[in-house]
């Protein structure tokens, strides 16, 4: 059964900076919102540790956040929820890909989208190991076209 950390946050309206700065992080990290203040990680060393330092953020923007540890008690919801994080890393996958068979690639810049792609990869998609694989290849091509 999967373990999920649930956070729960309160910002202040104002500055509305603040709410944005909180949202673009939740965002960064790959969580899952809930509802519009409640956001989802499946549950790791890494996700507690990235929620934590998320909460004590919000605590210094004058907010409050609370985390959670849980599980989802029907296995079709554990399903739906994983799927909501797959899906935008399958297509930034997808679009990695796409760019890697371009003639003006640039591999630098696609290993980078790869590295942050892949932290939030937090089911392991078999398409994750074909994208390293072939910038891998493109790598040791000199960064021709394959």
């Amino acid at each position: 059964m999967t373990r999920w950390l649930l956070m729960v946050y309160r910002v202040p309206r104002e500055p509305s900076a603040s709410r944005v700065y909180v949202w673009r992080k939740l965002k960064q990290i790959g969580a899952v919102a809930l509802q519009d203040a409640a956001w989802v990680l499946p549950a790791t060393p890494r996700t507690q540790e990235q929620f934590q330092w998320l909460a004590a953020e919000i605590i210094e923007l004058g907010g409050e956040a609370t985390i959670f540890a849980s599980e989802v008690l029907f296995a079709s919801d554990t399903d739906r929820l994983a799927e909501e994080f797959n899906e935008p890393v399958r297509k930034a996958y997808q679009e990695i890909l796409a760019a890697l068979k371009r003639k003006d690639r640039d591999l630098a810049a696609l290993s980078r989208k790869f590295q942050q792609t892949q932290a939030r990869d937090y089911f392991q998609l078999e398409l994750g190991a074909e994208v390293r694989r072939k910038l891998l290849d493109a790598r040791a091509d000199g960064g021709n076209e394959t």
